[in-house]
C-alpha cells in the first residue's frame, strides 16, 4: 500500500547530512547510466503555473515525478513515487521542505566537489525560503566553513535570516560575494553577482534563477570562471539564462558546461588548482526529488511514521 509523508513527516526524517548524501549517491548513479532524467515543463496559469518534472531511478528501482502550482501568492509541490518494477504507487510527499532541501544539498555536493581545499567562508545572497536549507547543506557537506556572511535587500529580513542561522549580514551583495564559496539564491531577474567581486579560488554555486529570462551573474562570472558546470545540459539548454545568455554573446561554448556527476564520479577533475574560479549552475532535476523522496520513504518505513493510503 502506498505511504503519505505530510511536510512535518518530511522534516523529521530527513536532515540535511542526509540529503547531501542522497543527492551524492544519485549524481553517481546518473554517472551510471543507472537514471533517466526529464526536464521541468511549465503550463501557465491565471495566475503563475503548473509544473511537472520526472525520473526514473533504476539504481534505487523506483521512478517518480514531482508537480507543483505556483502562483505570486503560494506554491504547492507533491511528489509521486512507483516501483519500477510493478509499477505500484509507494509513495505521495507533499514536497515543499524536501523540495528545499534537494536543492541545498546539490549545493553542497557541488561545494564539496569543487570548493578549494580549506574554503571556510561562505557568502549567501538571498534570504528567501531556499536559503536556510543552502546554508545548512553547504556547511554539512563542508566541514572547513567558520563564518557564513549573507546579504539580501531587506534589512528585517536580512537580521531574521542571520539569526537563525548563524550568519553575519553583509553590508552589501559584493561582501557577500567575496567568500570563498558563494550561493545565490534569488528570484532576481538581473545579476545578483559580479565576477569583479570574487577572490581568487572562488567556488560559486548558482541555485536561484531557473528560467531563461532571469539571470543571477554576470558575464564577467563565466568569463573568469575556469570550469563550468550544471545539473543537466539538456535542462540548462531550456532554463539557464546565467549560461544561455553568455553563450549566445560568446563569452562561453555548450562544448565548454559539464554535468556535475562528471565530477562526482571522477570522470572530470573540475578544479584544477586552488587559483580557480569554479561554477555550477543549478536548476534543480527531478532525480533529486526521486532520491531524496526514497531516502525518506525508506526511513518512514522504518520508524512506522506516514499514513497508509
Amino acid at each position: 500500500m502506498p505511504l503519505f509523508l505530510s511536510e512535518s513527516d518530511v522534516a523529521a526524517l530527513l536532515e540535511p547530512a542526509d540529503a547531501v548524501r542522497a543527492v551524492e549517491e544519485c549524481f553517481r548513479r546518473i554517472a551510471r547510466g543507472e537514471v533517466v532524467n526529464a526536464p521541468r515543463r511549465r503550463l501557465r496559469l491565471a495566475e503563475g503555473s503548473l509544473a511537472d518534472m520526472a525520473a526514473s531511478d533504476l539504481g534505487l528501482g523506483l521512478a517518480g515525478g514531482k508537480l507543483y502550482a505556483a502562483t505570486p501568492e503560494n506554491a504547492t509541490f507533491v511528489v509521486c513515487l512507483f516501483d519500477a518494477g510493478s509499477s505500484e504507487l509507494a509513495a505521495v510527499i507533499e514536497a515543499d521542505h524536501l523540495g528545499r532541501l534537494r536543492t541545498g544539498a546539490a549545493s553542497g555536493v557541488a561545494a564539496r566537489h569543487l570548493a578549494r581545499t580549506g574554503a571556510s567562508t561562505l557568502g549567501v545572497i538571498g534570504c528567501g525560503h531556499q536559503a536556510e536549507t543552502q546554508v545548512a547543506c553547504v556547511r554539512a557537506a563542508v566541514p572547513s566553513l567558520e563564518r557564513v556572511v549573507a546579504y539580501c535587500r531587506t534589512e528585517d529580513r536580512l537580521d531574521a535570516f542571520c539569526e537563525r542561522v548563524g550568519a553575519e549580514a553583509a553590508e552589501s551583495h559584493r561582501e557577500a560575494g567575496a567568500q570563498d564559496v558563494v550561493v545565490t539564491i534569488t528570484s532576481s531577474r538581473d545579476p545578483v553577482l559580479r565576477g569583479e567581486w570574487l577572490r581568487p579560488g572562488a567556488f560559486v554555486a548558482a541555485a536561484g534563477a531557473n528560467v531563461a529570462s532571469k539571470r543571477e551573474l554576470d558575464n564577467a562570472v563565466l568569463e573568469r570562471a575556469s570550469f563550468v558546470c550544471c545539473d543537466s545540459l539538456e535542462q540548462a539548454q531550456l532554463e539557464s539564462g546565467d549560461l544561455i545568455e553568455p553563450i549566445e554573446a560568446g563569452v562561453l561554448d555548450w562544448l565548454e558546461v559539464h554535468e556535475l556527476h562528471e565530477v562526482v564520479s571522477g570522470e572530470v577533475a573540475g578544479r584544477q588548482s586552488d587559483d580557480d574560479v569554479v561554477l555550477f549552475k543549478s536548476n534543480g532535476i527531478a532525480a533529486w526529488d526521486v532520491a531524496l523522496g526514497a531516502e525518506a520513504l525508506l526511513r518512514a518505513r522504518e520508524h512506522g511514521v506516514g499514513t497508509t493510503l
